[in-house]
């Protein structure tokens, strides 16, 4: 997957990405460890709509509306009545209540009760409906994709995320769960990195005077699908929460990021973020060789060109043909070359 960050953050490799997972979707997942059993409710079926659709008093549009669910809400169909459907349906409203910080996407915290109504049953699919996981799933890709377009829907990120929840909660032993749950969390992570962005604390030095993302959905990856690349994916966003918002010419923040990207790389040594991780490690080596050569410390100036050198042989050892190889080496070139890769503007 390609890393960018959105608001809300899409990557377009996902679309592609989403193919394999519909092909890997009569295998079991690895390492997966068994899920709460969720209650479901006695008024039928549970169920989730592809678009925004008016709710009604009655099977009738000319009656009084009662309110309008949106793409991915959950919903429990009570009754049908040729064309309709009646529901109890999580609206806009009592979805924004939760404020971007969601009940745990399995079980968890209390949500106001659902509003009751009927709507036009096309657009709707219930977990009865042949290859619904599937179905959802594609919905979501489509969703998010839209979110990466500056012309989309403002909403479509959330409405992503919703749609990612609903496969996650409705087919918990589906295939396609782990990839789920995978990006609902990091869809809200991504959206409460930019807002978080924008903050004055964002560029406190320590990482404990900013504000930080909600970790609850990510460790729930982490712990739910362990050993498999979703838990690598989410265990890398972590790292954001610990990084320094301004180094400010401290030599303490690279020092400190490089450990974290180092030991995350040991973590994961396969993982899909593994060499960003390396290539992340070797940029704040080169950092601190400039750190502390203006600082006129020569044995530390030595130590940090080692190991950007000793990580950028790691890099091509195992990533050869990935980007961040061809990146790291670019850096290790200036570096030897004595050109300056922090303090640019001092030259």
């Amino acid at each position: 997957m390609i890393d960018t960050v959105m608001t809300p953050r899409i990557s377009a490799c996902r679309a592609l990405a989403f193919g394999a997972a519909l092909a890997c979707a009569a295998l079991p997942v690895a390492g997966q460890k068994k899920q709460p059993e969720l209650v479901k409710p006695m008024a039928g079926p549970r169920a989730t709509v592809l678009r925004i659709t008016p709710l009604y008093i009655s099977p009738d549009t000319g009656s009084q509306r009662v309110d309008r669910v949106q793409v991915g809400r959950e919903m429990v169909v009570a009754e049908k009545s040729g064309p309709w459907v009646r529901v109890y349906a999580n609206t806009d409203v009592q979805e924004q209540q939760e404020n971007d910080r969601d009940a745990p996407m399995v079980g968890g915290d209390e949500v106001p009760p659902p509003i009751s109504g009927w709507m036009q049953a096309n657009g709707v699919v219930e977990e009865s409906t042949p290859d619904a996981d599937k179905i959802i799933m594609g919905a979501a890709v489509n969703e998010e994709t839209l979110a990466s377009n500056p012309r989309g829907p403002a909403n479509a990120a959330q409405s992503a995320r919703m749609l990612y929840r609903r496969v996650v909660e409705m087919f918990p032993n589906s295939p396609l769960a782990p990839e789920a749950a995978w990006r609902a969390a990091d869809i809200q992570w991504q959206i409460q990195k930019t807002d978080a962005s924008t903050l004055p604390s964002a560029h406190e030095k320590s990482a404990v005077f900013r504000q930080g993302m909600d970790e609850d959905e990510l460790r729930k990856v982490i712990k739910y699908y362990p050993r498999t690349r979703w838990a690598a994916l989410a265990a890398f966003d972590l790292i954001d929460n610990k990084l320094c918002g301004d180094w400010q010419g401290s030599a303490q923040c690279p020092e400190k990021e490089a450990d974290l990207y180092l030991k995350y790389a040991n973590e994961y040594p396969d993982g899909p973020r593994t060499a960003r991780a390396l290539y992340e490690a070797v940029y704040r080596f080169a950092v601190l060789k400039d750190m502390y050569a203006a600082d006129g410390n020569d044995r530390k100036t030595s130590d940090a060109l080692n190991q950007a050198h000793s990580i950028l042989a790691q890099l091509k050892a195992h990533f050869a043909d990935s980007d961040y190889s061809l990146r790291a080496g670019a850096l290790a070139y200036k570096l030897d070359q004595g050109v300056p890769v922090f303090g640019v503007d001092m030259e």
